[in-house]
């Protein structure tokens, strides 16, 4: 059986003031600096597909990562996680190409804590995603089989943390 790597990244801390609708809103600074961090952690990952959502700070926060170390040649920019829910995520998922073993997804809030607490066995660490998804934060999923069965409850949750950009460091 093949053991398969779904990554949930929330996009970044995105700005509030810009005058923009919020599908276009852009990072913060703060953002910024996380995005690079979050993209320290996902250079430890050989990504073959990377799903994220259309919405600027999503599409910024890639970009971040890339900045940081994240590798990926297929990269698809998606509309349909920009006001998902679970379901379409886990559809989604579903449609992941067969020879992808490590696969990134790029979204928002609550739909991502929402997912990972559909899908992954109940543990302490799906507790700290219950309690806040916090932006820039990183679930790590492990399952064994095809992408089809993401939606079963032999999903485990490996890893999750929140990277933190320092001030000063990767602020352009």
């Amino acid at each position: 059986m093949t053991e398969r790597t779904l990554i949930v990244l929330r996009h970044a801390k995105s700005a509030w003031d810009t005058g923009e609708p919020d599908h276009l809103r852009p990072l913060a600074p703060r953002g910024l600096r996380d995005g690079v961090a979050a993209g320290r952690v996902l250079a430890g990952h050989d990504l073959d597909v990377v799903l994220c959502s259309t919405a600027t700070r999503a599409r910024m926060t890639w970009l971040r990562a890339e900045r940081g170390g994240a590798r990926c040649a297929d990269v698809r920019f998606d509309g349909a996680l920009y006001g998902a829910d679970p379901a379409d995520v886990i559809r989604l998922v579903r449609e992941l190409p067969g020879t992808a073993r490590t696969a990134l997804v790029i979204g928002h809030e609550p739909t991502l804590a929402e997912f990972i607490l559909d899908v992954a066995q109940p543990s302490d660490v799906t507790e700290h995603v219950a309690e806040k998804f916090p932006t820039a934060a990183l679930a790590v999923l492990r399952f064994g089989g095809g992408w089809g069965q993401v939606t079963s409850r032999d999903v485990r949750l490996e890893d999750f943390e929140v990277p933190r950009g320092r001030v000063g460091a990767d602020d352009d």
